[in-house]
């Protein structure tokens, strides 16, 4: 038996990297999964590789950081699965730059997706939760959120908004018996971090500034997830699980390499 057998998940930002990863080891673990992206065909592409390989999913196209469309989501994940068990809101993005370098609308646009989606995604999801008498809640924040990060101004401002977040809502619904936590993850190899280390420079950087002397995988972030979403971690809310294969420990000015070229800083 699976370690979320009979329970219904929700993976936000399925179509690729982290997401994907997650929802198919949810499935694996006997979860009925609900696959949402942004990108509908590619959500559509993860669910059926997962009906295909025996688990049970669905897919459903939604921009999370929009209330109509992540009430949808809840709804229709109660209407076709009975209801709801598991969110990962782990739906985010990414835009470099300084304080002065950053266009107002790309702080705005990450701050949509990576922190209004956590709010909403909680909002919708906790009443259906109740029904069930519990759940679990968890989100994608970064160890960026834990300290500053040169060139990533608002990525890291959004990421640390994801972990106190986490911190008030852990508190305001544990009596319902729903716990929501959070992953902050190292570099991991997703499709935005494989664009950026194509500088073999920024690769070397980071590759040397994990103390396992490499970057994680995809696979490794949806493992956590798994055992926060499981009954094997039924003690544990509030909390910001650190996957980062020692970067965190390993850098003293707590900051990653800035992954771009020289000439786009």
């Amino acid at each position: 038996m699976g370690l979320l057998e009979n329970k219904v998940a929700i993976v936000t930002g399925a179509g690729s990297g982290i997401g994907e990863a997650s929802a198919h080891r949810f499935a694996a673990e006997g979860a009925a999964v609900v696959a949402v992206d942004i990108r509908a065909g590619k959500a559509a592409e993860v669910a059926e590789a997962i009906t295909e390989a025996g688990g049970h999913a669905i897919s459903l196209g939604a921009n999370v950081s929009e209330a109509d469309d992540v009430a949808a989501m809840v709804d229709e994940t109660v209407k076709r699965l009975g209801g709801l068990d598991v969110l990962f809101s782990n739906a985010g993005t990414i835009r470099l730059g300084t304080a002065v370098e950053l266009s107002i609308e790309d702080w705005d646009l990450v701050m949509a997706v990576n922190v209004r989606s956590v709010f909403l995604g909680a909002k919708f999801a906790v009443p259906a939760m109740r029904e069930r008498g519990g759940g679990s809640i968890i989100n994608t924040a970064s160890i960026s959120g834990l300290h500053g990060d040169g060139g990533a101004v608002v990525y890291a401002a959004s990421k640390a908004a994801v972990i106190n977040l986490t911190r008030a809502m852990s508190t305001d619904h544990a009596a319902e018996g729903i716990r929501v936590n959070a992953i902050c993850p190292g570099t991991i190899e997703t499709p935005p971090v494989k664009r950026m280390m194509q500088d073999e420079a920024a690769l070397q950087i980071n590759l040397a500034a994990h103390s396992l002397g490499r970057l994680g995988q995809p696979e490794e972030i949806a493992a956590a997830a798994v055992w926060l979403a499981s009954d094997e971690s039924s003690f544990v809310t509030g909390e910001h699980l650190v996957v980062d294969g020692g970067l965190h420990s390993r850098s003293p000015l707590g900051r990653l390499a800035d992954p771009r070229p020289k000439n786009m800083r």
